[in-house]
Parts: C-alpha cells; sequence; structure tokens
C-alpha cells in the first residue's frame, strides 16, 4: 500500500511531480529538433516490393507524397503469425493513418514474408494501410533488422550484438526531394518506437504500471494478438445490465 495522505499532501507532491513531468516534455521536444538536424544519406539501390497491385519501387511507396515510414514489421517466409510486439504497436499505428496521410507522410510495413502470407495475416487481424513484402530484397538487411546466422555478430540497434533471430523490429524514415531523389533520414529499434504504443502511456498512469514482472521483463509477459485475449464480460458504462 502507499503512503495515504490529506488532499492538501496529496497536492504538494503532484505539483512536485508536475515539474519533473514539464522537464520530461520539454526534453523530448529538444531531441524531436535534434533529430529533425540528423544528416540525410541518398538511397541509390533499386529496391523492388511485392504489393497488392504489383512490383513497387520504394519512390512508389510514397505514393506522391513527401515523408515515408516503414514499419518492419517481424513476420518472416513460413511464419504462423507475426510478431506479437509488432502485432500489438501495430494496432495503434491503425488510428494514426488517417492523420499521417493528410500531413505528407505515408506509412507502409514491410515484412520478409510472401505477399501471401503478409495478406493473410493482415485479413486475420483486420488491420488497414498498406504491408508489403521485400521477399527477394535486400532492403531488410541492408536497414539491419534482418540477419543471417552464418554471417556472424548482428548489427542491430546501433551495436554489434549476438545473433538474435533473422528478423527484428524498427521503424525508417525516408524522404523524396522534388527532383525525386530519395534519401534515409532516421531508424529506430527495440524500444524506440514505444512512444507509438498508447497503452502504455495509459498503463504509465496507473498505480500498478506495466506489470512486466514475468521472465522476459518486458510485453512479452503479458500482450497477446488482439484475437488471442480469452473474452471477458462487457466492462464499458453502457453495457447491458
Amino acid at each position: 500500500m502507499q503512503k495515504i495522505v490529506s488532499r492538501e499532501e496529496w497536492l504538494e507532491a503532484r505539483k512536485e511531480l508536475l515539474g519533473k513531468e514539464k522537464a520530461l516534455t520539454r526534453l523530448h521536444d529538444h531531441l524531436a529538433a535534434e533529430r529533425r538536424k540528423l544528416p540525410w544519406v541518398k538511397v541509390e539501390k533499386p529496391y523492388v516490393f511485392e504489393t497488392e497491385s504489383g512490383k513497387a519501387s520504394l519512390a512508389d511507396l510514397f505514393e506522391g507524397r513527401s515523408q515515408l515510414i516503414i514499419r518492419h514489421f517481424m513476420l518472416g517466409p513460413g511464419w504462423q503469425a507475426g510478431c506479437i510486439g509488432c502485432s500489438f504497436v501495430t494496432d495503434h499505428d491503425q488510428g494514426a493513418l488517417m492523420h499521417l496521410t493528410h500531413h505528407d507522410v505515408n506509412f507502409v510495413r514491410v515484412s520478409r514474408a510472401p505477399l501471401a502470407e503478409i495478406q493473410a495475416y493482415n485479413q486475420r487481424m483486420g488491420w488497414k494501410g498498406r504491408w508489403v513484402s521485400s521477399s527477394g530484397s535486400e532492403f531488410n538487411y541492408d536497414f539491419h533488422v534482418a540477419f543471417r546466422k552464418e554471417d556472424g555478430p548482428m548489427f542491430y540497434n546501433y551495436r554489434d550484438v549476438e545473433f538474435m533471430g533473422e528478423d527484428q523490429p524498427g521503424l525508417s524514415v525516408f524522404v523524396k526531394d522534388e527532383a525525386g531523389q530519395l534519401f534515409h533520414t532516421y531508424s529506430s529499434f527495440g524500444r524506440g518506437d514505444e512512444g507509438a504504443a498508447s497503452s502504455y502511456f495509459y498503463l504509465d498512469l496507473t498505480p500498478k504500471g506495466r506489470r512486466e514482472n514475468g521472465p522476459r521483463h518486458n510485453l512479452m509477459d503479458w500482450v497477446k494478438r488482439h484475437d488471442e485475449y480469452e473474452a471477458s464480460a462487457p466492462s464499458s458504462c453502457c453495457a447491458a445490465e
């Protein structure tokens, strides 16, 4: 049990914490500005993806917009289902798609699995938004989210680590200039995209927090694909009595 205090004592403690929260918000804004100042790398390799409408280049994935976010979704050839963590964050991505596309940003998921396997899992999950296959391309390997065990240590999250599997999660950002040239501006891995999962924001507000206390000490301790949770009684205020 936490310490039980008067409303006045709680208010003093809350105001002290508020100061720290505001400092974190200002730091976040500063980091976002620093991120935008990163130099760019020109993308010259002709990557080709399999899409629902045929083959597409990286430039095609912009769909007329000047900025592109790629979610490197962990779904390898022959997998029965996509990564639980990638599925968790993709549930949250869905609400952002309309707003991003109306703000000059296209958002596309990319996986190594064949297109038919991607489409089957996408249908199961009921997601919207574009999801393409990089099968036969070096795209995932070049952007350090796919690995071959025989190549030795993985260069993942900007450091060499022991092999952890053929696929890893991440986000990569690209921009297209007026001349049609493509540039890689940013990539993030591991917990770098955690801010996209608004469930964490809400859990962090609660007294019990994330409760990731199991053997993995991450979302794998509790998250399931959204169609795998056990049915429970409705809890909304609008539920029938």
